[in-house]
């Protein structure tokens, strides 16, 4: 009996293989850490003009975060916070601090490729869609699981189905395509410029390009990131959104 087990095992493996929720989030998990503080530049091409923003963001999981704009002068101190599932933006130039509606997170992020959505993470890829492996794939010489992202029926979210690429090695997430209702690709997402931040290598560079909208980019580049800082819930507050520097 205790031949034929070992020989179970050997066939089985000892332990059940991962499934894509598995790999989706050790992958979200891999870039969140308990909480993080980053600094990052985003910049917007398009055919007639470039914009660079320099950018300073705190999180806390997955349910608290702060986005700081340092640059340009005209966008500089806006400020970005969620708690939980509520989203508010304060503007200096108007000294109002102002709530997003979900209707709004599928918007254009400060005239970028990104979306509201995208930089406050208000919906989950873990929650909101289903997960299934559905092959593999070659990116940067990383081999990679390709899985695929079908929203559940529930769920208000915009893309009909995500593409994503998460690395076999170190979970990390090196692209993913977007696709509308009808099964068209309309936004492509690829990471590069593979970085140790701290004990932790990531895709220091994200590069966000419309299918359809020839010369349009968006380019997310991180210049530092710091994990599992000390940090409470307390600092994500509207009192705060003022304050930040």
């Amino acid at each position: 009996m205790k031949k034929l087990l070992y020989i179970l095992l050997i066939i089985f493996g000892s332990s059940p293989a991962q499934s894509a929720y598995d790999i989706i989030k050790s992958a979200d998990d891999h870039i969140r850490g308990i909480s993080n503080r980053a600094e990052m530049t985003i910049e917007i091409q398009r055919p007639k003009w470039t914009r660079t923003m320099e950018i300073k963001a705190w999180a806390l999981g997955s349910e608290y975060s702060f986005i700081l704009i340092q640059a340009p002068s005209r966008d500089k101190g806006s400020v970005f916070l969620k708690r939980d599932k509520e989203i508010w933006n304060w503007q200096p130039k108007i000294e109002k601090v102002i709530k997003l509606p979900p209707s709004m997170m599928m918007q254009s992020w400060m005239g970028s490729d990104l979306t509201n959505d995208d930089l406050v993470k208000e919906s989950s890829i873990l929650n909101d869609y289903t997960h299934l492996i559905v092959g593999d794939t070659t990116i940067l010489d990383r081999v990679c699981y390709t899985i695929e992202l079908t929203p559940k029926p529930e769920a208000a979210v915009v893309w009909g189905m995500i593409k994503t690429f998460i690395d076999k090695k170190e979970y990390l997430q090196m692209g993913s395509d977007f696709y509308d209702e009808d099964g068209y690709l309309i936004t492509k997402m690829e990471a590069s410029d593979l970085t140790y931040f701290g004990d932790k290598l990531l895709p220091a560079t994200m590069v966000m390009t419309p299918i359809e909208e020839e010369g349009n980019k968006t380019t997310l580049h991180y210049k530092s990131i710091e994990f599992d800082i000390e940090i409470e819930e307390s600092f994500f507050t509207k009192q705060n959104m003022k304050r930040l520097r």
